[in-house]
């Protein structure tokens, strides 16, 4: 068997290879210290206003807007479809029923003293429906509006005239 000699050089790097691998083999994968980002001082923002306060405002805007339509829609003789003018009646309901989704609305259709009491409480309940009918057309919900009739029972203008008799043929829109 030969033995090999090797140089002081070599020696000396076999010795360090050597030492680097065993340190290498035993190196851990944990940090000895962790970083923690330096604790940022919290700004003192104000805190705006709450979900439900924003909701209460938004309300609160609606009712005003609806304050300023009158509440009743009328009718020609006989009829129970809605006059062009009465829109933006139909629509302030539509706004304020979307913005608060707990009201409910009943609308009352009423009728003049003419006619049967029969008749009379089928033509108010036509004319509540057309009411509800057109705020669903507006995306309210059915169940959210009740429709009912008062016939000639509740009258709102007193006499046996045409301009009592006016008054009378109505829809009013009366929020729960």
């Amino acid at each position: 068997m030969t033995l090999r000699t090797f140089s002081r050089s070599q020696l000396t790097l076999i010795a360090g290879l050597t030492a680097a691998l065993t340190l290498a083999g035993c190196a851990s994968q944990v940090p000895l210290e962790e970083k923690k980002p330096a604790p940022v001082a919290a700004a003192a923002a104000p805190a705006g206003p709450s979900a439900a306060e924003i909701a209460a405002r938004e309300i609160a805007a609606a009712k005003a807007e609806l304050a300023k339509v009158k509440p009743s829609i009328y009718f020609d003789f006989d009829k129970f479809e809605i006059k062009p003018e009465y829109q933006g009646t139909i629509a302030a309901y539509a706004k304020y029923m979307k913005i608060d989704s707990k009201a409910r609305l009943v609308i009352e259709g009423n009728a003049d003293e003419r006619g049967t009491t029969e008749y009379n409480l089928a033509l108010g309940q036509k004319r509540a429906e057309a009411v509800r009918r057109a705020l669903g057309v507006s995306g309210i919900a059915e169940n959210r509006v009740e429709a009912i009739s008062n016939g000639e029972e509740k009258p709102k203008a007193k006499g046996s005239n045409e301009a009592a008799w006016a008054e009378n043929r109505r829809a009013d829109l009366v929020v729960k």
